[in-house]
């Protein structure tokens, strides 16, 4: 691809890495409660997750998935319903931050919760399908092009969840007490809820 398109490409990209959604208030809320290590690592989930779809689009194999009404609906469903748990765990919860013993312990079980969750939702394929291939020339070899863009992707992924994760740093001190943290947990148990009920409603429009 020509410099130009690529420069064009990062912003845009950017853009769409900082886009508020289920993972980045997931890595915030990680932070918040176990610090902002444990949460950048357990975010490489998300990355592997990213990655595999990435794969997908470049092999062409993501267009299949989409032609699929059955795929494409159970897909959706999954990770409506795993939205679903995780705000209403998130609902019950009382948890201010914590030691990083605890945390320790936690990484694996949010390294998983992670990739779930960034897995379950295929809006996040749809993306990559969509937005990855307005920056591929098709006179030049693709299966590169791909790995440049993707690769790009994930680096600016992990950027844009690293400020996540210190804003929910910062919010150490606000809600450090129970009666807060409960608070902000149900807040963002709303918003993943809501994100939930809007992945039930999408189409592959």
């Amino acid at each position: 691809m020509e410099l130009i398109t690529f420069l064009l490409f990062i912003p845009a990209c950017f853009a769409l890495n900082m886009t508020p959604g289920p993972n980045n208030l997931l890595a915030m809320n990680n932070a918040r409660c176990y610090g902002f290590q444990p949460a950048l690592v357990a975010s490489f989930g998300r990355i592997a997750a990213f990655a595999v779809m990435i794969a997908l689009t470049a092999s062409g194999l993501a267009v299949i998935l989409y032609a699929s009404e059955k795929v494409f609906l159970a897909i959706k469903l999954v990770g409506a319903m795993y939205l679903f748990w995780i705000a209403f765990q998130l609902w019950r919860s009382t948890s201010s931050p914590v030691n990083d013993i605890e945390a320790d312990k936690k990484v694996k079980a949010l390294l998983q919760q992670e990739f779930a969750l960034a897995a379950g939702n295929p809006k996040a394929i749809l993306i990559f399908t969509a937005f990855l291939p307005q920056f591929v020339d098709p006179s030049a070899p693709i299966n590169q092009q791909f790995f440049i863009l993707g690769l790009t992707f994930l680096v600016l992924e992990v950027v844009a969840i690293s400020m996540y994760a210190l804003f929910g740093i910062y919010l150490r001190q606000w809600f450090s007490k129970p009666k807060m943290a409960r608070w902000f947990n149900r807040g963002c148990a709303v918003v993943l809820g809501v994100s939930g009920g809007n992945l039930l409603t999408m189409d592959r429009r």
